[in-house]
């Protein structure tokens, strides 16, 4: 994303753009002699992008929600260059990274790379932490550092699937271990550290919001 369109975006969390003129938001992100023209450019690439639209005359704004569970996708058609929403960090470790609401941006990804035609339910996580550093998807491991990429559309895991699953309203990426004919389900480290799985009972409040399916190097 274009640094003005990120300005832009954070600025439209805290006003109404629609009752700002093309010289206030200049002056609001920082750039007082950047042309409105520019400005207005930009502000109509987040408008095709989805984020929201502006009606001037009525004074209005409509704003996307930037959670996990919205992205799905901001290509509308097939595209050999998909725009994939990357919404925050997910700890390979302990479930203690926040990551709804906390979008970082777009990685422009090959469909070729995921493997799909379009870009549907998709959206990207950053990795910290090592304890999913002996997975693989796709051939690919689980690096710190690295994107994992989540098909929110696909919640309905199987074993030993690799899922991102948010606790406590804390993102932790694991290996998902049904073992409910003991009254558990398991969230279980992949590393070659030694990392104590998470256990949980199937009614406690997680959710696990997509599985893994591919992995971007960083």
């Amino acid at each position: 994303m274009h640094p003005i369109q990120e300005k832009l975006l954070h600025l439209s969390k805290e006003q109404n753009l629609a009752q700002v003129s093309l010289r206030e938001m200049a002056r609001a992100i920082g750039l007082p002699d950047e042309s409105p023209q520019k400005i207005k450019h930009h502000l109509q690439q987040l408008e095709k992008k989805g984020f929201f639209t502006i009606d001037r005359d009525k004074g209005l704004m409509e704003k996307t929600s930037l959670i996990p569970g919205w992205a799905n996708g901001l290509l509308k058609t097939a595209s050999s260059l998909f725009s994939i929403p990357i919404v925050g960090t997910a700890s390979c470790g302990p479930a203690t990274i926040f990551a709804e609401e906390n979008f970082q941006g777009f990685l422009r990804v090959s469909g070729r790379l995921l493997g799909r035609a379009t870009p549907k339910g998709l959206y990207g996580i950053k990795t910290n932490g090592t304890s999913m550093n002996r997975a693989k998807i796709a051939g690919k491991m689980i690096e710190d550092g690295d994107y994992v990429i989540i098909d929110s559309n696909r919640k309905d895991v199987r074993n030993n699937d690799i899922v991102l699953a948010i606790i406590d309203n804390k993102a932790t990426i694991k290996r998902f271990i049904d073992d409910r004919k003991n009254g558990q389900v398991i969230l279980k480290a992949d590393s070659s550290y030694d990392y104590d799985p998470i256990y949980l009972h199937p009614d406690d409040d997680f959710l696990i919001s997509g599985k893994a399916v591919a992995v971007i190097k960083r």
